[in-house]
């Protein structure tokens, strides 16, 4: 590989490109100002104001969240989805119970999440135990859902090698199909789950590394709150 200019200078195969991302900015954003001593008692009440704020100021999909998994031979495993909401049970999202993501959590019902909002540089972290939402639950998420992605879900394939694209999409425009006929189909597969959290842990950076975080730690049938360390 040749070396390549890009725009904080100048890639070298002999450092692995060290150089050049540690020249790469960090903490750029702007941060709101993050008054622990004022933060609520409850976690879902601090994280319902950083999404808003996170969307106030614009912020891409402020609603992504990386979700980690360990799977039935303890490697983990980390992606991005959407979240679908959060109150009193959790923290909300739907897979299909066959996918990577399903079978991880068969394996091991817990799972890690984490939102970076770096235009605020803000980050939360859930982490808790899955439980399934339920069938009813399960079966209005996947309605809700774009009809492409149920689709898409229908064909129940999910992180299979791909040989052949005809296939794909021969398999789509089956799924198509059968949701024209059957337009409140639900898959016995599709689910919907919660992050029910034993810890939540919101950071707010700075440039000068003085981070501010606070971390709630499920106690009884309330909430510890810890100031930690940066």
């Amino acid at each position: 590989m040749n070396d390549t200019v890009g725009s904080s200078g100048q890639w070298s195969d002999s450092d692995g490109g060290r150089s050049y991302l540690r020249a790469l900015p960090v903490l750029s954003g702007t941060a709101a100002g993050f008054e622990i001593d004022a933060a609520p008692s409850d976690p879902i009440a601090l994280f319902v104001a950083w999404l808003r704020q996170a969307v106030d100021a614009g912020v891409p999909e402020p609603h992504a969240m990386t979700i980690s998994t360990v799977d039935a031979q303890g490697m983990p495993r980390a992606r991005v989805l959407i979240l679908k909401a959060v109150d009193e049970a959790g923290w909300h999202f739907a897979v299909s119970s066959v996918s990577q993501k399903g079978r991880d959590l068969a394996a091991h019902p817990a799972a890690a999440l984490t939102f970076y909002w770096p235009a605020v540089v803000r980050q939360v972290r859930v982490v808790g135990a899955v439980v399934s939402d339920g069938a009813v639950a399960s079966a209005e998420d996947f309605r809700a859902r774009p009809l492409g992605s149920r689709a898409m879900a229908l064909a129940m394939r999910q992180s299979q090698p791909l040989h052949d694209v005809a296939e794909l999409n021969a398999e789509i425009d089956k799924a198509y199909r059968r949701l024209s006929d059957e337009p409140d189909l639900v898959p016995d597969e599709w689910m919907s789950y919660a992050v029910c959290p034993n810890e939540v842990e919101f950071w707010e950076g700075s440039p000068d590394r003085r981070h501010r975080r606070l971390a709630y730690y499920r106690a009884g049938g309330g909430w510890e709150r810890i100031q930690l360390w940066p």
